[in-house]
């Protein structure tokens, strides 16, 4: 499978969404985009970076920039997540890993000193036309948010 790169266009992707939609790269055109990939819902790292950016929500909505966020967690999990966490944006279950493929996220980590396939946190920041134009890889949670409203700002 071919993984995106910088400055191309991200191909068209359709997934199950919370609020029982069906979400595609598509439903975004004239939008900036930010999409997280995050290991598992109810997660102290995973908790803190979605408090993030629903705290900065209204910030991303001035500067015309949607958020989605990704794990392989089941729709029924992420609906508890978010009305948990009230976000304000919806979660994308990718249980069978296709999203997470195209943006080569899942990673060999280590976990209580066993080696463990599972997604290394990641954002990406997609332009109005669908083209990938900022990426984070092996996120730190502290700060993150306020560096990509830094860049969505410059």
């Amino acid at each position: 499978m071919t993984h995106v790169t910088l400055g191309a266009k991200v191909p068209d992707f359709e997934l199950a969404a919370t609020g029982g939609k069906t979400v595609r790269l598509a439903d975004f055109e004239g939008k900036k985009l930010v999409l997280y990939f995050y290991p598992k819902d109810n997660t102290p790292g995973c908790t803190t970076e979605g408090q993030a950016f629903r705290d900065h929500y209204p910030e991303f909505e001035q500067l015309n920039t949607a958020i989605l966020g990704v794990s392989r967690d089941s729709v029924k999990m992420h609906e508890g997540f978010k009305c948990k966490q009230a976000f304000p944006f919806d979660l994308l279950s990718d249980h069978d890993e296709t999203l997470c493929q195209l943006f080569d996220v899942i990673k060999m980590k280590n976990m209580y000193g066993k080696q463990v396939r599972g997604i290394e946190r990641s954002t990406f920041l997609i332009n109005e036309q669908g083209v990938l134009i900022h990426e984070w890889r092996k996120v730190q949670v502290k700060e993150h948010v306020e560096n990509i409203l830094a860049v969505l700002k410059a």
